[in-house]
């Protein structure tokens, strides 16, 4: 499991176009890193662009039904994670092995015309929401999803004093569900449904739902998220 601190992201100097990086079945999140193995000529396109300009790539989803286009521009669903590429090496052959950080939640507002070998959009941002009439009980749920968090995962009982010292009441509650998102298996729908909600509450209650239901074995539960190819 691989996080990091809020990362910093400076809004004003984005200009709203993303190169779009679409996968079958990963969804990244904000404060999280994700590696991957480029390979595709259009995506080693797309990660030499952003190498020489902004370092933005937009990890997107395929919809349903992406298999019977997969090489020209099949449907993506309506949000993405816009991430930074942390770190990269070239390989011999000419792919790339990078290290992507996820730094904002993005909603694709429409494709641009085809002009490259690589696929762009139009973005939006979308910025955590914390309504001021839950702000009292935001504490008690912190605390409770990371407890839930560490029962699920059996195999992080060595680490708990760490998860408590990393993820404990100082990471905003935003950023803790990110982390817990992405951590388990929770269903391509789902992360997708987790990616899309701004309203940090609705999180939260969406992966007490399934943190309940995983805890009475109505859940399974994977760990950890795999490593992705293009």
């Amino acid at each position: 499991m691989a996080f990091v601190d809020e990362p910093s992201f400076g809004t004003e100097k984005f200009s709203g176009v993303a190169r779009l990086f679409p996968l079958p079945n990963l969804v990244v999140f904000p404060h999280v890193m994700q590696p991957l193995h480029v390979f595709e000529p259009r995506y080693r396109a797309l990660l030499e662009e952003a190498l020489g300009d902004d370092g933005l790539i937009a990890l997107a989803i395929l919809a349903p039904g992406w298999e019977k286009n997969y090489e020209g521009r099949p449907s993506v669903r309506p949000n993405a994670c816009l991430c930074k590429i942390a770190t990269h090496h070239r390989t011999s052959d000419g792919n790339y092995n990078v290290l992507l950080l996820g730094v904002k939640r993005i909603e694709i507002v429409r494709e641009l015309p085809p002009a490259k070998s690589f696929r762009e959009a139009e973005v939006r941002l979308c910025h955590d929401d914390y309504p001021e009439d839950a702000a009292v009980a935001r504490a008690s749920q912190q605390r409770r999803l990371l407890d839930l968090f560490k029962q699920s995962l059996p195999k992080l009982a060595e680490t708990t004093e760490g998860l408590d010292q990393v993820l404990g009441k100082h990471v905003p509650l935003g950023m803790l569900t990110d982390i817990v998102a992405y951590t388990l298996d929770l269903g391509l729908d789902r992360k997708e449904q987790l990616l899309a909600e701004t309203n940090v509450d609705r999180r939260v209650e969406i992966l007490f739902e399934y943190l309940s239901a995983a805890a009475t074995g109505e859940e399974p539960l994977t760990f950890p998220p795999p490593f992705s190819d293009n």
